[in-house]
């Protein structure tokens, strides 16, 4: 007797056969959605439509304006332009691709081989993703045993993947194939090639990009306008994180399993310190530079990096003296509120600007100026007898989202201003298809800072996430440009050191809240890496930051 599921989409109840696939039943509720529905959620579990009906259900339907929907075309759109790359190059002249990491809806991929990467060859493989596109055809989910798979990718020399797999405590691995072409990935697709319809291949630098969607608009390639200088600073990290021959999970899960995870930290570390110092002196070569204004997103280390530069500015004979902006909120009274009624404590209005100028100005007049203190508290500014005047070799070393904003700092000559941007752009990669999101490395110094010094748990750091990224697109990323130097705080290491201590906070989230989807990616994502202890990780350390043991106090 054939099982009959009761599934309920929103507040209705529909009823299905046993082993109906889930494609089949998204496409009853198509035309209920502007977009392709390309994953449903079951009981805050993700499933791909390939899946089939086992049980009574809730389904919620996800399409690409949903972030697991974009993740999967994203993903999907990686594997149909290496099927295609492979088909019009040829397996035996490639010796690698890696896709590198995200550039303005864009990602940026690098080639290795015999062949020119030229214009000519990218419009070859555009035009057979498209072919591949028209045909429907189907990408096939399976599973094969682990010591299995680790021999097939070893036959198709991607050699990055097996070596990543033998890491992996599980009996089987599920990969995924496309007609002859197969490749493992650590997130689910769409069902089948006419899923991928917006995306375009174009040279760039000593690669190319894979333009895609903007969610908002999926019909449309999203606006290409990289930052150059974060690309340039990406880049040039990439190189030296080669140099370490670190370039992906598995070798440094290696690393850590030859007993050689403290010369990795060790060598890093001295790295970060020579660029620290190269700005430090950069700073101390332009003589009229009083003012040195540091912005970044959440969780890029802004505070500790500022301590270090601070250290380095005195070695170069400097005196410098901390600033933070946050001394210069308007009192709670009066900080505008977001189009939720909220107070919006990210946006440009929740300064009292004027002020800020007028002591700056002030003080590069030569006046003593007393200097506020914000008392979150009690919501309100006060001053309680700090005072502070600026001799010939002293400078300010000012922190805050908005410091790159010149209209926070309109009133300070271009000449006096050093700025800085800094963030935690990630180089490393799972394996060379598979990019670590930049957002996700900084989510997980947020989420062990939150819960060390503010008792945060992981499902509260997770639901303000999108709240603090969208602040970031408003209020920091515009400026990035504008900067003097830009500043990459992550540390290669530092994933592998944040897996201890993240990993029980993820396991609290509860399974049926809405943050465990994504508490659950981080935990897949996180089960990738081999623990890494913290006992050779300098006090001065910016990772320090996060996980405490540092020597600043922050």
């Amino acid at each position: 007797m054939e099982n009959i599921y009761t599934v309920t989409v929103g507040d209705v109840q529909h009823h299905y056969p046993g082993g109906t696939p889930y494609q089949q039943i998204a496409q009853e509720f198509q035309p209920q959605y502007p977009n392709d529905i390309l994953l449903v959620e079951r009981d805050e579990r993700l499933c791909e439509l390939g899946k089939r009906l086992d049980r009574d259900c809730t389904l919620k339907m996800i399409t690409i304006q949903d972030k697991p929907g974009m993740q999967t075309y994203e993903r999907s759109a990686i594997f149909l332009m290496l099927k295609a790359f492979y088909d019009v190059v040829g397996s035996e002249r490639i010796e690698r691709i890696c896709v590198e990491y995200s550039l303005s809806h864009a990602l940026f991929i690098t080639t290795q081989g015999t062949f020119p990467l030229d214009e000519k060859l990218l419009e070859n493989v555009e035009d057979r993703m498209r072919e591949l596109v028209s045909r429907r055809i189907p990408i096939q989910k399976h599973s094969l045993p682990t010591d299995d798979a680790i021999e097939l990718f070893k036959k198709r020399r991607l050699y990055d993947k097996a070596k990543l797999l033998s890491c992996r405590l599980t009996s089987t691995v599920n990969y995924y194939s496309l007609e002859d072409f197969s490749d493992y990935f650590y997130g689910y697709m769409v069902p089948n090639t006419s899923y991928i319809k917006c995306f375009h291949l174009e040279l760039f630098h000593c690669g190319f990009i894979l333009r895609l969607p903007d969610p908002a608009q999926p019909d449309q390639l999203a606006p290409f306008h990289p930052s150059i200088k974060v690309f340039q600073t990406l880049y040039n990290d990439t190189q030296r994180s080669a140099a370490l021959n670190i370039s992906n999970v598995a070798d440094l899960n290696e690393a850590i399993c030859q007993g050689n995870a403290s010369q990795i930290i060790l060598a890093h570390e001295a790295m970060m310190e020579k660029k620290i110092g190269d700005i430090a002196e950069s700073i101390a070569q332009r003589e009229d530079v009083r003012f040195v204004m540091i912005a970044g997103p959440s969780s890029s280390g802004k505070t500790t990096f500022s301590h270090r530069l601070s250290t380095q500015l005195i070695a170069c004979g400097l005196h410098p003296h901390a600033i933070a902006t946050d001394n210069y909120f308007v009192n709670r009274d009066k900080t505008p509120l977001d189009a939720n009624g909220q107070h919006d404590f990210e946006g440009l209005g929740a300064m009292d600007v004027e002020q800020f100028n007028l002591d700056m100005s002030r003080l590069l007049n030569g006046e003593t100026v007393e200097m506020p203190q914000f008392n979150f508290k009690k919501g309100i500014r006060e001053y309680n007898g700090d005072t502070l005047t600026l001799g010939p070799k002293d400078v300010l070393v000012i922190e805050g989202i908005h410091c790159l904003n010149d209209a926070f700092s309109y009133s300070l000559p271009k000449e006096s201003k050093f700025k800085i941007y800094i963030s935690c752009l990630t180089t490393l990669n799972v394996d060379d298809h598979n990019r670590i999101p930049t957002t996700d490395a900084r989510l997980l110094r947020r989420i062990e800072r939150d819960a060390r010094t503010r008792g945060y748990s992981a499902r509260a750091t997770i639901q303000m996430w999108p709240s603090v990224r969208r602040g970031e697109e408003s209020n920091i990323f515009p400026f990035q440009d504008s900067a003097d130097v830009v500043f990459n705080s992550a540390l290669i290491y530092e994933i592998a050191l944040l897996k201890p201590y993240i990993e029980p906070l993820l396991f609290g989230v509860p399974k049926d809240c809405p943050e465990y989807l994504e508490a659950k990616r981080l935990l897949k994502f996180l089960s990738y890496f081999l623990p890494l202890p913290a006992d050779h990780v300098p006090s001065t350390s910016l990772i320090r930051e996060f996980i405490g043991g540092g020597c600043y106090h922050v």
